[in-house]
């Protein structure tokens, strides 16, 4: 409307999403270094980090590799964020960005895979726990894992107690020299709640008694399929939990793409600026030169064929024009 100046706001950060990511990020870098920490000292108390060779020489699942590959994984991720964000550095935001998509991409096609390829998630999750039976007895982490899955679900084994065959110390051979042989780790033992000591002889020889007289010394189902079962449930909690975690991924990707949008407006803006002023202040118009130069130099400056002064010459190095100063402006 005539009469009225309109007044156009600059373009600026916002701070509630510059902290709000910085904080987000910060408490991920400290859970994720503190699990960090965890498996290294983990795998410092077992010798592994003297003997990297261990590493391979189990047969089972290392549970430490859980906390050292999600702690090392947080931290990055926390570390780009956080300091991204307070920094305003575009390439760690958009680093943070990438990597937190990739994530989710990741979680997104093995939940797809998992849903269309079900017999064969089965079939890997079998070969999974008994690879990891064979290992019970190489590795007290390992050991106490199965445990408390086999106590959790009420479950033995795979499909069911016959997998330990597949262990050395508990399998029926007449070669096997082990007192468990024939036998059960106590975890699938059915407890007695009267019971106020942990019986862990409880499933020695257990598998020599017929399946039906088992039934009331262990438990006789298959952790597969007793997973299967809390899965179905559950189903509403998990699908629930998953879809937590995904929505905070996309916010985060979200509060980091916004971010370095803010950023790169304002050097924009910056940049204009510093060319206005550049074109305003420090290059004088023609005027301005011939008002400045004497008589002999206009005429030299109006003789044709000869080429105008250079910039230079009007910051005062031609002496032609002043060099301006702070106090000029």
């Amino acid at each position: 409307m005539p009469g009225k100046h309109q007044h156009f706001q600059e373009p600026e950060v916002g701070c509630c999403g510059k902290y709000f990511l910085f904080g987000f990020n910060i408490v991920f870098w400290v859970l994720g270094a503190l699990f960090l920490a965890i498996g290294l000292w983990a795998w410092g108390e077992k010798g592994v980090l003297s003997n990297i060779s261990a590493l391979t020489d189990l047969g089972g699942l290392d549970p430490v590799w859980l906390f050292v590959v999600v702690g090392g994984v947080m931290s990055v991720l926390g570390f780009a964020g956080c300091i991204g964000a307070l920094r305003e550095n575009t390439f760690l935001l958009k680093f943070f960005s990438v990597f937190l998509g990739l994530i989710f991409f990741l979680e997104l096609a093995t939940g797809i895979l998992a849903f269309v390829f079900k017999d064969w998630i089965r079939d890997q999750l079998n070969l999974f726990i008994n690879n990891n039976v064979k290992a019970y007895r190489d590795d007290i982490d390992l050991q106490n894992l199965i445990d408390f899955a086999q106590e959790y679900w009420s479950c033995c084994g795979a499909r069911g107690p016959n997998d330990w065959n597949l262990n050395i110390y508990f399998n029926c051979t007449d070669l096997n020299p082990s007192r468990e042989r024939c036998g059960v780790p106590f975890s699938c033992c059915v407890r007695d709640p009267a019971e106020d000591v942990l019986n862990t002889q409880c499933g020695y020889d257990v598998r020599l008694k017929l399946e039906l007289e088992q039934q009331g010394f262990i438990h006789t189902k298959g952790c597969v399929g007793q997973f299967e079962k809390w899965l179905q449930d559950n189903l509403i909690v998990v699908a629930g939990v998953f879809l937590g975690i995904a929505l905070l991924q996309i916010f985060g990707i979200c509060l980091a793409q916004n971010l370095v949008s803010d950023i790169k407006a304002v050097k924009a803006n910056w940049s204009k600026w510093n060319d206005d002023f550049e074109n305003h202040w420090l290059t004088p118009t023609v005027s301005e030169v011939l008002s400045t130069a004497g008589p002999q130099q206009n005429s030299v400056i109006g003789a044709p064929g000869l080429a105008p002064p250079s910039r230079h010459a009007f910051f005062g190095l031609g002496g032609l024009y002043p060099e301006p100063t702070f106090k000029n402006w």
